[in-house]
């Protein structure tokens, strides 16, 4: 393959499972218990983390579904620091293993999660979930306890959410960095108006400086796009899709970033990269080049 780097790539999303243990109203994959786990392998994944090394890609953020239901995901958070990557595993945090604290505990690792509201009804009513709110603020309160970093998105999904409070509650948990964001008319919550995603509904970042890749192989700019397929890992090296025509062709179509700023995070949508997302207007200019090849 290749030696040739990516330029302006900052972060990929690796979906390792479509499987979820919620059914959120708003999830902009149709992740819930009975999706499937994708056809993705435990070898394909090694091989899409050592290309993202060789890409020269800095930061691998593992998500899903649901990416603790991975069986492999501590070998994955391994690999990665193993290729001196960046780790983020963005996880609902409703269940952790007693083993993966030892991998989220392993320096230059970070963990990310999704929070709704401080009342159970309310956050139980967007998760669909029994159970779920007192689950995460546990493993939140775990986490802060053990010293890994971490950050927290909160996305507006119903009329009169506790947002706030629950910014406040994850204040009081330890909880530093904290995102505000607007449900996205993409995945389950597309089908609720029957609308189709389109490209407005990106924040410009994705193709120019992130890439994501679906539990079944196929290659967009985040998980927000994953109707803008620019090809597959499964059929294609990631250098050969990063650097065709299609992708270039995918650049084009999303409107460019424009200035200003928002803090977006869409629990398994834009934020997750860990780089500005969702509007375009809420943008500063994107440094050149987008998207570059240097031997």
């Amino acid at each position: 393959m290749s030696t040739a780097t990516v330029i302006g790539i900052q972060s990929i999303e690796l979906e390792i499972t479509g499987t979820c243990q919620l059914r959120c109203t708003h999830c902009c994959t149709n992740s819930s218990p009975q999706a499937p786990a994708g056809h993705m392998t435990r070898d394909d994944w090694s091989r899409v983390i050592a290309d993202v090394a060789e890409l020269g890609i800095p930061m691998v953020q593992f998500i899903g579904g649901e990416p603790t239901l991975s069986p492999h995901l501590p070998q994955f958070i391994d690999e990665a620091l193993d290729a001196r990557l960046g780790v983020e595993v963005y996880s609902n945090l409703t269940h952790v293993r007693p083993s993966l604290w030892d991998s989220f505990s392993r320096k230059g690792v970070c963990l990310a999660t999704s929070y709704y509201s401080d009342d159970r009804a309310q956050h139980e009513e967007i998760t669909r979930t029994r159970g779920s709110l007192d689950r995460t603020r546990a493993n939140i309160a775990e986490a802060v306890r053990r010293g890994i970093p971490m950050r927290a998105g909160i996305v507006e999904v119903i009329e009169g959410q506790r947002v706030e409070q629950a910014k406040a509650e994850l204040h009081r948990l330890g909880i530093k960095e904290i995102q505000v964001d607007r449900m996205r008319k993409v995945g389950r919550a597309a089908q609720q108006d029957t609308s189709m995603p389109t490209a407005a509904e990106l924040c410009g970042h994705c193709f120019r400086h992130r890439v994501s890749v679906s539990p079944d192989g196929a290659v967009s700019g985040c998980i927000l796009s994953r109707f803008m397929i620019a090809g597959n890992v499964r059929e294609q090296r990631l250098a050969e899709i990063l650097h065709s025509d299609r992708w270039g062709e995918m650049i084009a179509a999303v409107p460019e970033p424009r200035a200003g700023a928002c803090t977006p995070d869409d629990s398994n949508d834009c934020d997750p990269a860990r780089t500005p997302a969702c509007n375009p207007k809420h943008f500063a200019p994107a440094p050149p080049p987008s998207l570059g090849v240097h031997a």
